[in-house]
Parts: C-alpha cells; structure tokens; sequence
C-alpha cells in the first residue's frame, strides 16, 4: 500500500499550481470540484485545495522532494533561489544526505533532498557511506 495522495490548503490554486508546475513538474490531473490534483511522474497526487485561511499545518510540518542525485538538489535550489523562493535550511551535506528547505506560496515547508538507495548501495550499484541508517 502506497501513499498516493497529499492534500494542501491554499488561499490561491493558480498560484499553487503555477509553483508547483514550474518548479517540481506536477501537471493537472483531475478537477473535483474547486479542487485541482496535480500529479507527477511517480502517479503522487498533490489535492490543492482552496481555503481563505491558506496553510494548516503544525509547526515542523514539512513534505519532500527527492531527487535523482545530489547535483540536482544543488540546480533546483540555484533555480527556486533565483525565482525568489524562500530558501529556510541552506543546502546542507551530511555522509548520505544532501538538501536544502524551502517554502511555498502558502508557507508549507517543503525538503528537496538526495540520499543514496540503500537497496543500491548493498549491491555496490551506488555508494552508501553512513550503513547504520
């Protein structure tokens, strides 16, 4: 059983779904409603769910991105930064883990990270430095 779907509250959908669209490749999928589904290449629904009251959601709240490899958390942060995205963690590298955090339109946080497949690196197809994760 997978996780499939994420349901955000925003005060403007357009706006959510020109971020989203732009910056992390989600395309329209299903109208329910005021609702748009956005969904990506892995078949994960993102509901953007009109609300006055924008983001609800408790401190240390945050979803993520990850990504194919650690240049590309680096070419992402580089294109949200020059977009004006709020960058709130700088790019951070640890032994198996590179990412940066940002937030949305509506302030949800947002991670962008790369980290080696575990499954990869016991095979010896991708490095792993830190194996007590």
């Amino acid at each position: 059983m997978d996780i499939n779907h994420l349901n955000l509250r925003v005060r403007s959908v357009e706006r959510s779904r020109e971020f989203y669209a732009s910056h992390f490749g989600l395309r329209d999928w299903v109208w329910h409603g005021d609702v748009l589904f956005m969904r990506d290449d892995a078949g994960m629904d993102l509901a953007l769910d009109p609300s006055e009251g924008g983001a609800l959601s408790p401190e240390g709240f945050h979803f993520g991105f990850r990504l194919t490899d650690s240049t590309a958390v680096e070419e992402l942060r580089a294109t949200l930064v020059a977009a004006g995205v709020p960058v709130r963690e700088p790019l951070t590298r640890e032994d198996n883990l590179v990412y940066f955090r940002c937030v949305d339109p509506d302030g949800y946080g947002i991670e962008v990270y790369w980290e080696p497949d575990p499954d990869k690196a016991r095979s010896g197809d991708e490095p792993y430095m830190n194996r007590n994760r």
